[in-house]
């Protein structure tokens, strides 16, 4: 079924088209919500949410560009807002990540993304999410500023410290596996 045929079943509010939509697009969804959540409940959480609203405004899908482009803008604008709207300060949640890394010298040539989600994550929520949208969603520092209601000179700062933070622990693992 192309796109086009999905997103049509899924504004006639067909289940089939709507259930496969889900199982077509949840698993990159999912990857996107963990990027900016704190922890794997509040990533479910998200992917929920985006999904609600996939579903709810899927007749406002304009067939210009991709379907998974534009549910990507939603679950990207879901987080975002979930960012926003939080405060991250007193809460916990079950065990931290404790990560320990290869002891072999060479430690970054073993990294998967998975290591890399998990460094990503250790970071102070600001430098993540201008990390994520920057570095691995691509937007630009002025668009970063829209969204975020900051300064691109604060979008830039950020990237930077954000840079020099997960750089610092690939440098400490590697002397530490030397």
């Amino acid at each position: 079924m192309t796109e086009e045929e999905l997103a049509r079943g899924c504004i006639r509010e067909d289940r089939a088209c709507q259930q496969e939509l889900f199982q077509r697009y949840a698993g990159k969804m999912m990857a996107v919500c963990l990027r900016y959540a704190r922890h794997q409940m509040e990533a479910e959480d998200l992917l929920q949410d985006a999904f609600i609203k996939v579903f709810d405004s899927i007749s406002g899908f304009q067939f210009k560009g991709s379907l998974e482009g534009w549910i990507r803008r939603i679950t990207i604008n879901t987080a975002l807002k979930n960012y926003q709207r939080k405060p991250f300060g007193l809460e916990q949640i079950g065990v931290e990540w404790q990560h320990e890394m290869s002891e072999e010298p060479d430690v970054y040539a073993r990294l998967d993304e998975n290591d890399l989600l998990k460094l990503i994550q250790r970071l102070p929520e600001g430098y993540k999410v201008v990390f994520n949208l920057y570095a691995i969603e691509g937007y630009s520092h002025k668009e970063i500023s829209d969204l975020l209601d900051i300064q691109e000179s604060t979008s830039r700062s950020q990237l930077v410290k954000a840079r020099k933070m997960l750089q610092g622990w690939l440098i400490g693992n590697k002397k530490i596996a030397v």
